[in-house]
């Protein structure tokens, strides 16, 4: 049975009508992933030691288990504790749960690149913490390290796929619905890889707009 072009396009109706399913809970797990990352990073930058214990342990899990077993463990294993979630309710539990411990070390990495007198001028000026974090730290955080929360925004739109195993309707799911009945496996899911990588451009084409902005500004 040889490769059919054909069978991938015809493929492409269902598969587009899928790919909402995988950009919405993308886009809602990277922006809790950007929030839960950013008062991470807060938190662990007053270095608290018994916070950052805990914060390191769920760290170790979280960086040291792979994420289709986080899944697993947010859709099968709250229930057990009596918290049930739907499939994409648990998907999206995980995935930004997952990636806001990454945006956390992706920030605190670039955060010692602050000038320490900026901060000083700005308690100086009688600034509290918070505004000195919302108006001085984050802003220039968030632009010295947007190619990288970027590329970790792709990591999060294609762990989407693997939500396919708690039974949520996305691109790569309805592609192996579609082989199953036509009996050509290979081509849905083809037509499922060029999909997940147009979005993918996207979020990359938009990341590059930005930095190109910011550039513009700085000048």
């Amino acid at each position: 049975m040889g490769f059919e072009i054909d069978a991938v396009w015809g493929a492409m109706p269902r598969l587009m009508n899928a790919v909402g399913v995988n950009f919405r809970i993308a886009m809602i797990s990277i922006l809790l992933a950007l929030l839960g990352g950013t008062l991470l990073t807060i938190l662990r930058s007053f270095k608290i030691r018994i916070v950052n214990a805990v914060i390191a342990v769920f760290m170790s899990f979280v960086r040291g288990t792979p994420l289709l077993i986080q899944i697993f463990l947010a859709y099968y294993g709250l229930p057990a504790l009596g918290l049930r979630l739907s499939p994409q309710a648990a998907g999206i539990l995980a995935l930004s749960l997952n990636s806001a411990f990454f945006v956390s070390e992706i920030l605190r990495g670039s955060l010692p690149s602050i000038e320490d007198g900026q901060i000083e001028a700005a308690t100086a000026l009688g600034l509290r913490p918070r505004p000195i974090w919302s108006k001085v730290v984050l802003p220039q955080l968030f632009r010295k390290t947007l190619p990288m929360l970027i590329n970790e925004a792709t990591v999060v739109l294609k762990g989407t796929a693997l939500l396919a195993v708690i039974t949520v309707v996305e691109t790569l799911r309805v592609a192996q619905q579609i082989g199953s009945s036509t009996f050509r496996p290979f081509e849905p899911i083809v037509g499922a890889a060029i999909l997940f990588l147009a979005m993918n451009l996207v979020l990359v084409t938009i990341g590059w707009v930005f930095e190109r902005r910011f550039a513009k500004e700085r000048r």
